[in-house]
């Protein structure tokens, strides 16, 4: 039974703790994030067209030394 209690505390003092962290946040503004998200997806399609070319550059090379 104090087994129990202990865990029972331990488990409210985490769900405690988690909520003071969380009050500690600095959340961002709705402008802030879409901008923000705006940048992600902009960084992802030149990383992605950078990767597609080079893809086809080593297809385009791996071609000519085949054939």
């Amino acid at each position: 039974m104090a087994r129990l209690k202990k865990i029972g505390a331990a488990i409210a003092k985490y769900f405690k703790d988690t909520r003071a962290e969380l009050k500690k946040v600095h959340w961002p503004t709705r402008q802030e994030a879409v901008r923000l998200t705006a940048i992600v997806l902009a960084i992802i399609a030149f990383m992605a067209a950078i990767l597609g070319l080079i893809d086809y550059l080593f297809t385009q090379m791996f071609n000519l030394i085949i054939r």
